[in-house]
């Protein structure tokens, strides 16, 4: 199956406050995601989030770049065979997750 990668506008702004460098990384892990989009549990690359301290975050996954301490929230639209880039962000505590939480009410994901 062939995915469509979108990105939320302001996903697409996380994107590129990168340095020029982490954008090709995060870029190179998209591409090699969208191979197999699907959730850990059905054989893909993407991670379930769920409700941790205080976010909820269900039906949405993350792609970690362990290496550059880089979160990749995206949320699995099949109906319409689309991976929808919901938040890209260094690893601060849990500010990318809520960062996703917030943008998944604002979004209605």
């Amino acid at each position: 199956m062939t995915w469509v990668v979108k990105y939320l506008p302001e996903a697409e702004k996380d994107l590129k406050a990168l340095a020029r460098n982490r954008q090709l990384i995060v870029l190179k892990a998209i591409k090699k995601v969208k191979e197999n989009l699907l959730p850990q549990s059905e054989g893909g690359y993407g991670k379930p989030l769920g409700n941790m301290r205080g976010t909820n975050l269900a039906g949405l996954l993350k792609i970690k770049l362990r290496g550059e301490g880089i979160r990749v929230v995206y949320k699995l639209i099949r109906t319409e065979s689309q991976m929808l880039i919901v938040v890209i962000g260094v690893r601060e505590d849990e500010e990318v997750y809520e960062i996703a939480q917030a943008r998944k009410t604002k979004n209605n994901l």
